[in-house]
């Protein structure tokens, strides 16, 4: 019975959204339009800075640049306790959603879905988010030049996101 009710929430919300903007005294519907429109036209503003993001992303990954990086801070990694086959995650999370899901689901098939690196891979993917694209997309949507102090703070967060996590799935996860 619970499950036929939550099945019709979003349908219900929907319609009744519908019958308001229909029945309604106010112009709803130019308004959605003129919304729709202001919409589209950001999108299209942002798209050099989405094919920019995406041909740098590709380069890098093309160029092996991220098996260099990883091969020289494993040792650092390490001794800091995260696992070394994290490290390609680590490197394109904060560049690229895709390219770090496509790492993610590498790793969970090398590892397996219950290693200690894929309970922290799970755990950073739902924690942290792509850095580089939600500042260069955000700020451009916003017509922001000066991101100051922005970029700083965010890769410290996701620092500490990345040392949370491992410590989190230690505690919690790793059975000694």
């Amino acid at each position: 019975m619970t499950e036929f009710f939550s099945s019709l929430i979003i349908p219900v919300i929907v319609s009744a959204a519908g019958l308001v903007m229909l029945l309604g005294g106010s112009r709803f519907f130019d308004s959605f339009l003129r919304g729709a429109k202001v919409g589209l036209e950001t999108a299209l503003g942002l798209l050099p800075t989405l094919v920019a993001l995406v041909c740098a992303v590709s380069m890098l990954n093309a160029s092996g640049a991220v098996s260099f990086v990883c091969a020289k801070i494993a040792p650092a990694a390490a001794a800091l306790g995260i696992p070394e086959g994290l490290l390609p995650l680590l490197l394109t999370r904060p560049i690229s959603g895709s390219a770090s899901t496509a790492v993610f689901s590498a790793l969970l098939e090398e590892y397996g879905a219950d290693s200690f690196e894929a309970l922290c891979a799970s755990v950073i993917m739902g924690s942290t988010d792509t850095l580089v694209y939600v500042v260069t997309v955000y700020f451009s949507a916003a017509g922001v030049k000066r991101t100051r102090h922005t970029f700083p703070v965010a890769v410290a967060v996701m620092i500490f996101g990345i040392f949370l996590s491992c410590l989190v799935c230690r505690l919690f996860f790793l059975r000694v």
